[in-house]
């Protein structure tokens, strides 16, 4: 962060619009011609490329460019409707590529392609964006010579590593939902813990074929068919037997965060961007919410032109491009926070840098705090002035923010048992993107009430606030554990609880929301590279990073805190014995084991949150 932003502190509720008055002419999105060509790489390997172009422009206009893994349809202006609809009226060249080994594209498919080694002709996503703006300002006609690149989730990495080398003609980059390290904390581990359902299912949705392929359940519970399927090692064993899934294999071969998965780590290069970058994260994202904040804080090391800048609103994974963004699942915000970002942010953002229209939308960060469901600005993040108070786990369940003055064994216990692990999610957990309707989208937002009476969750609450609590900043659980094992999973979720009164809508009198939550392996608690077993029965600290947050705790809410070991089918299951390599781990290694939280004044186990003073 730049300190010098610390000295101020400013909270904006944003109640004006963002957008410049000189805005230029709207296009009509239905009236775009569409084109298409094999670009040649610098290997020679081509990759299919469209292009949609609007009809009666009068003068050159810039290019919007996305790269994917998922399949560049034929480019219609129909697609242009929705999600593109601000984009499209202010008129841009939208350019759409499948990368390499993909659907219409030459070459050999690799998920999340590290880094090139040195030669003239090696490759990897930074070259192939090079190459392709290279052929796009030259051969498509009517151009600026600037190019902007966007996209969610794996087109957002494709965007995020364009700028590792950048075209100069690449004037602009918005990074939506980027993975930034895959073992510490996106889409396939999260603090080394395996995200097994999404890890499996996405490595078969894109390896399995050239175009994506949804394995079949069956059961179509997919609690039932993971627990069914057994230990990790029966997923090739027994699943897809001579099928050779590349991301699968690697998953098994590379359990600890070596070599392999340092170098797919993308954040760790990003210390020559020299382009303005647009971050976008959402608050209940169940895929990638750790890789954009990733992103733009190690951005803001080295951001001494103050181009760097994050937008964090109430959405799931890429729900800010579609629809209105007033609710998800059970939970209304009061406001369309998903076209407000479209129309005051996203079009003014690459307006102010590819057409040099109005001002940018945003000087630091912009985020939406729920609870109270405001847009506030920041002039950094987390936001200048914050404190950090805990709330420390007492007796009898309750939450506090005064420290524990226990003596001695004080402690709140669990049984573990891998036979019965805590399901994630209200079950049926149908597959993670299973077209009948899969729950997996809105998991995160759940009202949590679904696992009352399970005896190996545990939970703390505070009395109803007196008054509100307003996060700002990041969370962090610093917890004393001890197990009977030699390893142990700990699962923290930070809860509001919604008020049983009369004045609660009544669907949400009670409701148990998810504010944050991660999960942590503790076989890495003191190195994610080399994994240590814990010393059965012996009180260990462990620390579990819950991420950052803008939530606001009203008056008469409650807040809880959860903690459980297991996460089950979305974290595989831990034998709690020592095993080198869970992959490798048989059904005999996995044992019940007693874990306990402790909570004395000597061992106070707590979570930390920056809040507002």
């Amino acid at each position: 962060m730049r300190h010098s932003r610390w000295l101020t502190i400013v909270a904006l509720v944003i109640s004006v619009p963002l957008r410049s008055q000189d805005a230029p002419p709207r296009f009509d999105p239905a009236r775009y011609t569409a084109h298409s060509a094999d670009i040649v790489m610098r290997d020679g390997v081509t990759l299919h490329t469209e292009w949609l172009i609007p009809v009666g422009a009068t003068m050159p206009l810039p290019i919007l460019f996305r790269r994917t893994p998922y399949g560049v349809p034929n480019a219609t202006p129909a697609m242009l409707s929705s999600g593109l609809k601000e984009l499209a009226e202010e008129g841009y060249i939208f350019v759409m590529q499948d990368i390499r080994g993909r659907y219409r594209s030459q070459g050999v498919f690799m998920m999340q392609r590290p880094l090139r080694d040195s030669g003239s002709t090696a490759i990897d996503e930074t070259t192939d964006a090079y190459d392709t703006i290279d052929w796009l300002v030259t051969h498509v006609p009517n151009n600026n010579g600037r190019v902007g690149m966007f996209g969610v989730s794996y087109d957002g990495w494709t965007a995020a590593m364009a700028m590792l080398d950048p075209h100069p003609a690449l004037k602009a980059v918005s990074e939506q939902a980027s993975p930034a390290d895959m073992f510490i904390g996106d889409d396939f581990h999260h603090n080394g813990a395996f995200r097994l359902s999404y890890g499996f299912e996405y490595a078969y949705l894109t390896e399995a074929s050239k175009e994506n392929s949804e394995y079949r359940f069956t059961p179509p519970d997919t609690y039932d068919w993971y627990l069914k399927v057994g230990p990790l090692r029966n997923i090739q064993a027994k699943v897809l037997r001579d099928t050779v899934l590349p991301t699968w294999r690697d998953f098994a071969q590379h359990p600890n965060y070596d070599a392999f998965w340092k170098r797919q780590s993308m954040h760790r290069s990003l210390t020559r961007v020299t382009v303005p970058t647009l971050n976008v994260a959402g608050w209940w994202d169940q895929e990638d919410f750790y890789g954009p904040v990733t992103i733009y804080r190690t951005l803001e090391q080295r951001d001494s032109l103050q181009r760097n800048t994050l937008v964090v609103g109430p959405w799931i994974h890429g729900s800010w491009s579609r629809g209105t963004g007033q609710a998800l699942d059970a939970i209304d915000f009061g406001t369309p926070t998903a076209t407000y970002f479209r129309q005051e942010v996203q079009a003014p953002f690459f307006a102010h840098y590819l057409k040099d229209i109005g001002r940018a939308p945003v000087k630091e960060a912009l985020v939406f705090e729920s609870g109270s469901n405001q847009w506030r600005r920041y002039d950094a993040w987390p936001a200048p002035g914050v404190v950090t108070r805990s709330l420390y786990f007492q007796p009898g369940g309750r939450l506090t923010f005064t420290a524990p003055t226990a003596r001695g064994a004080a402690a709140d216990r669990f049984i573990s048992d891998p036979a019965d692990p805590v399901p994630y999610r209200k079950r049926p957990i149908e597959a993670t993107y299973a077209s009948t309707g899969s729950k997996w989208y809105t998991w995160l937002l759940q009202d949590q009430r679904f696992l009352d009476g399970r005896t190996d969750v545990l939970h703390w609450s505070t009395p109803p606030l007196t008054e509100d609590v307003v996060i700002a900043g990041d969370i962090t659980a610093k917890l004393f554990v001890s197990t009977t094992g030699q390893d142990a999973d700990w699962v923290v979720k930070l809860i509001d609880v919604y008020p049983e009164t009369p004045a609660v809508e009544a669907t949400m009198r009670g409701y148990q929301l998810m504010v944050a939550n991660d999960v942590f392996r503790s076989r890495f608690r003191e190195s994610f590279e080399v994994p240590k077993p814990m010393v059965p029965n012996t009180v260990t600290p462990v620390t579990v990073d819950l991420h950052t947050q803008a939530y606001r705790f009203l008056k008469g809410h409650r807040i809880m805190v959860q903690i459980q070991s297991t996460w089950f089918p979305l974290i595989d299951r831990n034998p709690q014995t020592w095993v080198p390599n869970i992959f490798e781990a048989t059904e005999a290694d996995f044992q019940r084991q007693t874990h306990s939280v402790w909570r004395s004044a000597t061992r106070a186990s707590r979570v930390e949150m920056q809040v507002l003073p």
